[in-house]
């Protein structure tokens, strides 16, 4: 079955874009290494349920990013659904998330994932990763461009930064080890290296 773009994101997206601009004038480092065509992963840090918002500004591309199912109810679901996200139950490993996700990339799309799994952090520190983004990108030969979100959604302050690295390509079996690079490629980012 063909992955398909939404609608509603192509809507929405310039909107976003606009009120992001105007409202939280946040700094876009190397947004060029997001390639115009073809699958990829973006993966980085979550600092806010405002990030994947931040991320759409980014690119004109859509992103179908994973999100957790608990979001899922009411009218999110149908918002959701028909902005081509990806309902996760981060409790238990379910196959679908992964078939769903690789139907996208196989359709040369975007999928956007915060490996940290949460925002409910009670410190600045890169919290461990899971293993999906580097198992997703292992398994479709999909490359991966990390990102690291920094500064805060305040009105108007300026301190907003998303900066993005050169793609990464998991190529070694070892996923616990590529998950490792991963989190150091983010980790250096956060740290200006």
């Amino acid at each position: 079955m063909k992955a398909k773009d939404s609608i509603l994101y192509k809507i929405i997206r310039p909107i976003v874009t606009i009120l992001f601009k105007l409202i939280f004038t946040p700094k876009i480092i190397s947004k060029d290494t997001i390639p115009k065509k073809g699958k990829i992963i973006l993966a980085g840090n979550h600092t806010n349920n405002l990030d994947c918002l931040l991320l759409m500004s980014t690119t004109k591309r859509d992103i179908h990013f994973l999100a957790k199912k608990e979001l899922w109810y009411g009218l999110k679901k149908v918002i959701f659904a028909n902005l081509g996200l990806i309902p996760v139950d981060r409790k238990n490993k379910n196959p679908e998330t992964l078939k769903n996700a690789k139907r996208f990339l196989n359709n040369n799309k975007v999928i956007g994932i915060f490996p940290e799994g949460t925002t409910e952090k009670n410190t600045n520190k890169l919290l461990p990763f899971k293993i999906g983004a580097v198992k997703l990108a292992y398994e479709t030969a999909t490359p991966i461009i990390p990102f690291f979100i920094k500064g805060s959604y305040s009105l108007f302050s300026k301190n907003l930064t998303i900066e993005f690295s050169s793609p990464i390509y998991i190529k070694n079996s070892n996923l616990d080890k590529e998950n490792e690079r991963l989190f150091k490629t983010i980790k250096d980012l956060s740290e200006g290296k």
